[in-house]
């Protein structure tokens, strides 16, 4: 597996109170998945300036590959920017790539409405400020509106949008962590266990951690399913290599507990 982890960090109020639906994480598992990757870990973070700078201050520090959506505009709910500044103690500026594209945006953009150019305009001055970043940061191109995200080191910046956002992770991990891909490749095996209860089976789940090296087990249980009632998903995953044989074993101990069995499922 890769030494480090990726995580991903999701920004807005409007995810929090519910007004929209988070598509990042399905999304972004989904996409290392077909990579043989998986996501570590994900934190959701409210439009609160000594919030975001706590969670990108751990991004920064902990060396995971981290994608942070959300924010990065420029009106007055947008802080990411600025939070990147603040936890990494350095200033803000503005990227003169970033500056060139958004030009090209709204120039294109004024073509479109059918009126010239006026890069003094005072809407158009206010634009360049989604290309202010902290220095010494990289853009991520953005091939929806050309308006960049930004990379500082391993922590990755783009558009709260998912129409922008996914493409852009996409490149990322295609490119710039093209290597990595199939590291983090998982099995899994399980199996429905009727009548049972975790707690008895614990001993079990132990038992096979400690016997078999890089193997998790997991218990889902579910109290009101349609078909099984009240059951446990009981299985194992890690390397494809050793699943099989922890699966075998796990079975072999859930024989002693006499308990019922149902279907098995592979993923």
């Amino acid at each position: 597996m890769s030494a480090r982890g990726f995580g991903l960090i999701v920004i807005g109020d409007e995810i929090l109170s519910g007004k929209r639906q988070d598509k990042h994480l399905p999304k972004l598992v989904e996409l290392l998945a077909a990579r043989g990757l998986a996501l570590a870990w994900a934190r959701y973070v409210g439009d609160d300036r000594a919030r975001i700078t706590a969670a990108l201050r751990d991004a920064f520090a902990g060396g995971d590959i981290v994608f942070s959506c959300g924010g990065i505009g420029a009106t007055p709910d947008d802080h990411t920017r600025q939070c990147a500044a603040a936890a990494l103690g350095r200033p803000l500026a503005l990227h003169p790539e970033a500056r060139a594209l958004i030009v090209q945006r709204m120039r294109e953009m004024a073509v479109e409405q059918g009126q010239p150019f006026d890069p003094d305009r005072a809407d158009n001055r206010h634009r360049l400020n989604m290309g202010v970043f902290p220095e010494g940061a990289q853009i991520i191109p953005n091939p929806y509106n050309r308006i960049p995200g930004f990379s500082i080191g391993d922590v990755h910046f783009v558009p709260g949008f998912p129409v922008m956002a996914h493409p852009m992770i996409e490149a990322l991990l295609d490119g710039r962590y093209a290597a990595l891909h199939g590291s983090e490749c998982i099995a899994e095996r399980s199996v429905i266990v009727i009548g049972a209860a975790e707690s008895t089976l614990t001993p079990l789940m132990q038992a096979i951690e400690q016997r078999f090296a890089g193997i998790r087990v997991f218990s889902l249980p579910s109290v009101d399913h349609p078909q099984w009632g009240r059951h446990i998903e009981l299985g194992v995953k890690g390397p494809p290599d050793r699943v099989d044989a922890a699966f075998v074993a796990l079975r072999d101990g859930l024989a002693e507990f006499g308990v019922r069995l149902g279907p098995e499922l592979v993923r």
